[in-house]
Formats: C-alpha cells, structure tokens, sequence
C-alpha cells in the first residue's frame, strides 16, 4: 500500500469520525485550498470571510480555510496534504527524497542531475488548533511532524501473492510459477503489485505472458528512460507502461490524453476543456473523447448526456472504421449498458445482441469480452421475464468462465449472483440459496469477508430469505448490506436504497407498518432523485408502498399509487409484460377489497395475460 492509498484507507476507516475532510496537494496547493473553500461555503453560505475567499480568484483561499478550521465549534476535521516530498523546516536546505539519492554520488539529488522541485515549509498552512487531525505523507525523512509512521516494501513474497490474488480475483496463484516468479520480481513495492494484479484481470492475460511483458518493459527503460536510476522506479514505470500499452492499443488519443494529463494535478483540468474538445470532430480517433465523457456522465447518472455523447462517439467510429471493429464493438456495448440502467431493456437488448455478434467474429465465443455480453443480454432476458433464455445465457456464460477463469473468478461468481437472481424469479429457492451461498463464499475467500461486494450478496440472500418466510435471517443479513453500504456508497446510492427497499418488504411480512413507510420514504425520496420516476426501481417501491397501504386500509392511497405503477409499467414494458400484468391484478384486488365492480375486469385481463404467455414478449 503506497502513502497515498492509506490515506485514502484512512478516511474510508474514519469517515464518521471526521465529519469534514479536506484533502491538498503539492502540485495545486492554492487550488486545493480554493475548492475546499468553496465546499465550505456551499455548507455555510452565510460566512462572509469564505465569500471573500472565493470571490477573490487571485487571493490566498488558504487564509480563510484555515480560520474555519481554528473555530472551536468545528472540530473533528480531517486535513490531508498529500505528496510533501520535499520539504522546508525553517532554513533547512531541501533533500531528495527517500529512494531517490544515489549511493556514493555526493553533491547529487533525485535521477540524472535533474534539479529538485523547490521546497517549502508546510507549517504555515497548518491550522493552529488542535480539535481536528492532519495526515502529512511525503516520501522524505526531514519532514519531522508529528507522529511518523515509515511505510516499507512487503518482505515476505506470500504478501505480494496476496496482494496479486485480490486485485487479480484469481485464487490458487500460489501454485503458479509464473506468478511466483512475477511476485518476487516486483520486490515487495505494494503499488506495483496491485498495478499487475489489476491489468491481469482487466485484460485477461496470464501471469506468464505478464511476466514476459514486465520483463520487456524493464528492459525498455534501461534504453528509453536511462535517468530511472533506482530498481523501485523502474519497477514502477515498467509496471505503468504495460497498462499505457494496453489504452494506445485501444486508440491513441487516449494515450495522447493521458500523457497531455500527467502533467497535471486533476484540479488543474477543467471539464468543459474536455467536452468542447468532444464536440469539435466527429471521426474514430476523436470518438474517443465523447466515449470517454459518455462514461463519465454515466456514472453521474446523467444519462441523457450520455447517450448523446455515447451516440456521438459510436457515430465516429463507425464511420471511421466500421460496424465490427473492435472499438465500434466496445461503443454499441456501452450503449446498451446505459439502456438497462435506464430500464430501456427492448434497446439495451438491441445493441447487446449487435456486440455480441461482432464480439464472436472478432474474438471467439469464450473472449471475456464476449462471455460479459452473453451474460448482460441474460440479465436483461431475466428483468423481461423470458426466464427461458435469460438461464440459456446465464448458464453459457457461467460454464465458459469457469473454464477459462476458473470457478472463483470474480466474472464468474458475479453470473453465479446473475443465475441466482433468475433462480429466484422462477420460484426455484432451493437452487437460488445454493448459487448465493456458493457467491458469499467465493467473494469471502478472493476478497475478504469486509469486502463491499459481499454486501451484495446479503441483500440478495435476505430477499430470498424475506420470500421464503425467514423473516428474522432475512433482517439480520438487509442490515448487514445496508450498512456496508451506507459506508461505501453513501446513503442515497442505488445499491443502498435497493437495500432500503428490501428492508421495508420484511418489515411488511412482519406488520412492522410504521417502520416499513418510514424507509420506503427514504427509497422513493432517493429514487426519484438518482433515477427518476419511470425506472424499475422506482415503480417497484411504489408497488411496495401501495401494498402497504392496502394493509392499513388506506385504499384510496394506495389506488393513487397503483395506477401510478401500472402506467409506467405499460410505458417501460407493455401491456403484456409479467410485471404490467402484476401491477394489474395488484389494482384487481384493491378493487375486490373495496366491493368495486371493476374488480372482476382487472383480475380477468391479468389472469388471461398470463395464461397467453404474453409476458415473454414485452
């Protein structure tokens, strides 16, 4: 672990214990301090002091920054300056950093003669009380402050294995000689570690052939990179180069952007730099800007913005270089992964099969690539009720990544959830609780039993547990999910209100109804503001809301919700659909309990639906 991911460990460990954190950089010192005032000042728009501040674009924001953190009633803050590799302590002269000096070179600092960045003395910009905590990292040893804490290489290559085994997802590394062998080449630098484990799995090569490529790049930096003196940065540049290789291969303006960006701090790049340069072209190179922002949007939840930049860069591509190129490929996938996110499962599914056909003329049927569109297109099978086909290509892609990943793979225990999830669509529990078991212990052993992917599979497991009855397992294991999940994601993510939403199912089976409606209000609260009213999410904790209030007796409530989802429902999915059909015969029974007369039309256009089948053609 490299001083700047235990800092990041750190505050993930401490978060409630420090309420405000401000994280600085060397490279943008002013500017870190500039966006931690303008954060302070979105959260106390009232202090006149911070609107100077940030008014004042050519002032020193550092000022105001630290006379907030001085206040007495705002303690347990957490400031971290990052990177304070060269220090000043009064009129000290500046030293290389730890690593960087060269035995027996007297006179001489850092690689090849290159002149060292002038240092300074960070004491100034530290705040004055002592009601909050300051984590400093640097790389040198004159940086006396405080408590130190020396981070060292992993002495032992069993370390290093597991370090490979967890960024890697692949297990029984220990008996593979080339990943022994890799392991004790990187001499214990955890970055370069989990730099290789990383690529490995991203691109689906072996230890052998990554230990053939680390070889070549060590080799490479001796004649292209002479001034990298020390063993530990050529490890670390031969690691990095591999993976700059690996973006070239894929287009070379990625690679273009990604050197034009190392010579930057990342407050130093602008956002609308980046979409303007998008927008000014339209050919296979240039694409891959708008790609890249469409990705981005996307994990915004912007959608809209992103499909149009999605459009824009599939557009340049096809033009550029055709409808099966493997880069038009990976342009229609991303298409189709942002349909399903939006629920728009009839064209998720349209580009989903296009890739895929293009993925096994281009690859072969049991590429990774491939085997994640095969289990994509399942999925989207399953949320239409085509279970039939949904487990057809769940189960071909399950077989296939155990044969090529192995059985513990973590592509392969994530289509054992997807199976599972189907299992318990079909009412086939036994077999469901099987899959997620073999998941919870899969994830456990490859990723630790505090990984956050194990939250995933107590939310599933207790909705199984929820179906079955279990109410008491099934509340112990939602609480468990939500709270990991709470922690990681934050409390309006969708995989924490998922949570919620299931929670409130078992407070439900338990006629806990005043607790129950206090978190669907949360769900549908967040929902609505992450995802939006017509997605799946939403309309099913409406449903659920709606089931509550018939329980209560508050049928006109619950009649206002009822017709909600069913509009929607027809909206996403159509007349015919399982889950349109559902909301039918939910709105049926409603009007049964209340003596209506339109009961009888409602249960029968449900009923006659699905003895049709026509909920296997949304």
């Amino acid at each position: 672990m490299g001083k700047t991911q235990l800092a990041i460990a750190y505050m993930k460990r401490h978060r409630n214990d420090h309420p405000a954190s401000i994280w600085l950089n060397k490279t943008s010192l002013n500017q870190s301090f500039r966006g931690a005032a303008v954060r302070i000042l979105h959260e106390h728009p009232d202090l006149s002091y911070m609107q100077a501040a940030v008014s004042d674009k050519d002032g020193d924001a550092s000022l105001a920054v630290r006379r907030w953190l001085d206040e007495p009633t705002n303690g347990r803050w957490l400031l971290i300056y990052d990177n304070h590799d060269h220090p000043k302590m009064g009129g000290d002269t500046v030293e290389a950093p730890v690593g960087d000096s060269i035995s027996g070179s007297s006179g001489r600092h850092g690689e090849a003669d290159q002149p060292e960045p002038e240092g300074y003395d960070i004491r100034p910009y530290l705040p004055d009380t002592d009601h909050g905590a300051v984590i400093l990292t640097t790389r040198s040893s004159t940086a006396q402050i405080g408590e130190l804490l020396r981070l060292e290489k992993l002495r032992k290559t069993e370390d290093s294995l597991r370090i490979l085994e967890t960024t890697s997802g692949r297990t029984g590394i220990q008996d593979d000689a080339a990943a022994v062998a890799l392991a004790r080449k990187l001499d214990g630098l955890p970055l370069t570690v989990s730099t290789a484990g990383t690529y490995v799995t991203q691109v689906s090569t072996s230890w052998g052939q990554y230990f053939q490529d680390y070889e070549s790049a060590w080799g490479q930096s001796q004649k292209l990179s002479p001034q990298l003196l020390t063993s530990e940065n050529r490890a670390m540049y031969s690691t990095w180069n591999i993976s700059f290789a690996s973006i070239r291969r894929q287009g070379e303006p990625a690679a273009m952007l990604l050197r034009l960006w190392a010579f930057f701090g990342n407050e130093d790049l602008w956002y609308e730099l980046l979409r303007r340069g998008g927008e000014t072209q339209n050919d296979g190179e240039s694409a891959e800007v708008p790609g890249a922002l469409g990705r981005l949007y996307a994990n915004q939840g912007r959608y809209k913005e992103a499909e149009a930049m999605f459009d824009r860069a599939l557009e340049g591509k096809e033009k550029a270089w055709g409808p099966d190129h493997t880069s038009t490929l990976s342009a229609i996938y991303n298409l189709g992964l942002l349909y399903r996110n939006q629920g728009r499962y009839k064209e998720a599914e349209a580009m989903y099969k296009r890739a895929l056909k293009g993925e096994e003329m281009a690859w072969g049927p049991e590429h990774m690539s491939t085997l994640s569109t095969v289990d994509n297109l399942g999925s989207i099978y399953k949320d239409q009720g085509r279970y039939n086909e949904a487990e057809a290509m769940l189960e071909r892609a399950l077989e296939s990544k155990e044969k090529v990943c192995g059985p513990e793979h973590i592509s392969t225990l994530t289509t054992v959830n997807n199976l599972a999830i189907l299992y318990v669509g079909q009412g086939r529990y036994r077999e469901a609780e099987a899959l997620y078991q073999r998941a919870l212990e899969g994830y456990g052993k490859v990723q630790g039993p505090e990984h956050i992917s194990m939250a995933k599979i107590f939310n599933n497991l207790g909705n199984l547990y929820a179906k079955q009855g279990r109410y008491e397992e099934a509340e112990a294991l939602l609480k468990q999910a939500l709270e990991r999940n709470e922690e990681v994601w934050g409390p309006e993510h969708e995989s924490t209100l998922s949570t919620v939403s299931n929670l409130c199912h078992v407070y439900i089976y338990q006629q806990r109804y005043t607790e129950a409606e206090a978190l669907y209000d949360r769900a549908l609260e967040g929902y609505e503001e992450v995802l939006g009213l017509d997605h799946p999410s939403t309309l099913i904790t409406f449903g659920r809301l709606a089931d509550l209030y018939g329980k209560q007796k508050r049928y006109e409530d619950a009649e206002v919700i009822y017709k909600r989802v069913l509009e929607g429902q027809e909206k996403l999915y159509g007349v015919g659909h399982i889950s349109t059909l559902a909301a039918v015969h939910n709105l049926g029974n409603l009007y049964l309990k209340q003596g209506r007369p339109e009961a009888e039309a409602m249960i029968k256009r449900a009923l006659e639906g699905m003895e049709k089948g026509d909920l296997r053609r949304p």
